[in-house]
């Protein structure tokens, strides 16, 4: 073929980076569109129950495979999205937000047609979503709508951010030359100023000799813009003990002997919060440093000499260095940083987590301290694992992590309700990379109850790889240790949870109830449970205000924050 049409030629670019199943609902200015998706052999229309979820599912594919994307369509559609695009970009996912609009024939009239705000004004929306988007555009040419198409990708591909594409459905049955198809999309990192480069190396390079006890400190955008590899080399190269935060868990093999535990600031383990605290160096990569990363900003280091290593500059003390993109010049501090290392540095022993050895009676009642550090043995290399803000986001930092493991957690944004989509969007993304890679979520009851739709989809596509275990203590715990313990307000409606599979249709599933570390500990020892051949709920029956003990302490600081007088 010449030419092809340009919604085609949409799909077409996003299967060229691996990105084969696309998330959302249809709707009438979105359907033309939608058309094309089945023209291209090993791409799928994932069809969510809403637009909210979508995006949530979107996320969650984004950070398995590096970029998702979404289509909705104009004003009703996109607008039930706006929650979740926001997630994604303060989070640094990359997400292709495509957004089929009204013809430009209808624009150019300012007809007024459904789903508008009936003024004539049809970039409102556009205009909302430029402050939650890295770039955007509002096609109106069929001309140079391929390279709009292309800078977008992009766009969300480099910096890992949402960027938005309005696309009117009369342009994309037009057609446009295929033979563009054969440049690929440049996605390469702008080279960093050289100048400014050298110096931070340089500088780094002279702390680090400097440096008696060094630590490197992990966070999510190592992950986020694929840097996990120069982290795994820089602690090989130093020995430095290697920490993470709860946003970075899994930017670093655990299983690695350097690796210290999960930094938390004041809500750290004691041996942890000693180690990295007493440091004369922290070289600190990919930070994000909300108050649910850091223990309400409690970080107190007593050094000044941190290096923070970021996704569009780099920080030494009080020097910033824009431009300087974390990792191009982690790549060239790797080239010398072993010679670097001060002769008298001796790697001395890292924190080491004590899991459960020794089970309690088989009767006793399950608990959250008991529940993280025992599902540790049964975690396996390559798991997906998503943990809803709550309980399970602060408890699953107790636990520890097989290599080439995938966390996924939401604790910046902290939308209730995300990881039931996200969990969606990585088991159709672990379908699609390697079907026996198990997807595992962690979520409240309460929590749930928000997006639980999302499980039909899982159904629909038979996502055999997914375990969910649905937390359940009665209602809102986190909101209740925060406030209102015993408010009706965070109350909720009790579920029949586990008739929810059989509800959604599923073909092959499972279901599990149990409330015992008996019934936990043969769970976890049944070896045809833990083979990913059906979608399987476990129901996790726990007291009402049992939760991790950092959660306790981060929600009498969370109080105390939200209680402070102007």
């Amino acid at each position: 073929m010449s030419e092809i049409t340009l919604g085609r030629y949409l799909f077409e670019r996003l299967h060229q980076l691996k990105v084969d199943t696309i998330f959302g609902v249809p709707g009438d200015f979105n359907l033309s569109l939608l058309d094309k998706i089945y023209e291209i052999d090993g791409m799928r229309w994932a069809g969510n129950a809403n637009e909210l979820n979508a995006g949530y599912a979107a996320d969650g594919y984004s950070r398995v495979k590096g970029m998702g994307a979404i289509v909705s369509t104009f004003g009703v559609g996109e607008l039930s999205l706006t929650n979740a695009i926001a997630g994604s970009f303060a989070e640094h996912c990359a997400i292709l937000n495509v957004v089929g609009v009204p013809s430009v024939n209808a624009q150019a009239k300012q007809l007024l047609l459904h789903h508008t705000l009936g003024n004539g004004d049809f970039t409102v929306f556009h205009r909302m979503f430029k402050n939650i988007s890295h770039s955007s555009a509002f096609i109106s040419d069929i001309n140079s709508a391929p390279n709009e198409i292309d800078r977008c990708i992009r766009d969300a591909y480099v910096y890992q951010r949402p960027v938005y594409v309005g696309l009117p459905s009369n342009l994309v049955d037009l057609m446009v030359p295929s033979s563009l198809l054969e440049t690929p999309i440049d996605l390469s990192l702008k080279p960093n100023d050289q100048d400014a480069q050298e110096e931070v190396i340089e500088t780094v390079e002279r702390l680090i000799k400097e440096a008696k006890n060094p630590v490197i400190l992990v966070d999510a955008c190592a992950s986020r813009h694929s840097c996990k590899p120069e982290v795994a080399q820089l602690v090989d190269a130093t020995q430095f003990p290697v920490f993470t935060t709860p946003m970075g868990k899994s930017g670093i093999n655990e299983s690695h002997p350097r690796f210290g535990g999960v930094y938390v600031g004041s809500l750290s383990r004691p041996d942890v919060k000693e180690a990295v605290e007493s440091a004369d160096l922290i070289l600190s990569i990919g930070a994000l440093l909300s108050d649910f990363n850091t223990g309400s900003f409690s970080y107190a280091y007593k050094t000044k000499n941190v290096v923070e290593f970021h996704s569009d500059y780099t920080k030494i003390r009080q020097a910033t260095f824009p431009g300087v993109q974390m990792k191009e010049a982690l790549q060239k501090l790797l080239e010398t940083v072993t010679s670097s290392v001060n002769p008298s540095y001796t790697p001395s022993p890292v924190p080491q987590q004590k899991l459960i050895n020794s089970p309690a009676p088989p009767n006793t009642p399950l608990t959250q301290e008991y529940l993280w550090t025992k599902v540790s043995s049964w975690f396996r290399e390559g798991d997906i694992i998503v943990t809803e803000t709550g309980t399970s986001a602060f408890g699953i930092v107790q636990s520890r992590f097989p290599n080439n493991t995938i966390g996924i957690s939401q604790v910046l944004w902290g939308s209730i309700g995300y990881t039931v989509g996200a969990t969606c969007g990585a088991a159709m993304a672990g379908q699609e990379i390697d079907p026996n890679r198990r997807v595992i979520l962690f979520v409240g009851d309460g929590s749930l109850q928000l997006t639980v739709q999302e499980i039909s989809t899982m159904c629909r596509w038979n996502c055999n790889n997914t375990y969910l275990f649905v937390l359940n203590n009665d209602g809102y715990t986190i909101e209740r240790l925060i406030h209102g313990e015993n408010a009706t307000y965070n109350d909720i409606q009790p579920w029949n949870n586990l008739q929810l599979l059989p509800l959604f249709n599923a073909k092959d599933y499972e279901t599990k109830k149990v409330s015992t570390v008996g019934e936990l500990n043969d769970l976890f020892q049944d070896k045809a449970f833990a083979k990913p051949d059906k979608i399987r709920m476990v129901e996790v029956m726990l007291a009402r205000m049992d939760a991790p003990a950092n959660l306790v302490a981060q929600a009498k600081l969370s109080e105390k924050t939200n209680a402070e007088p102007n």
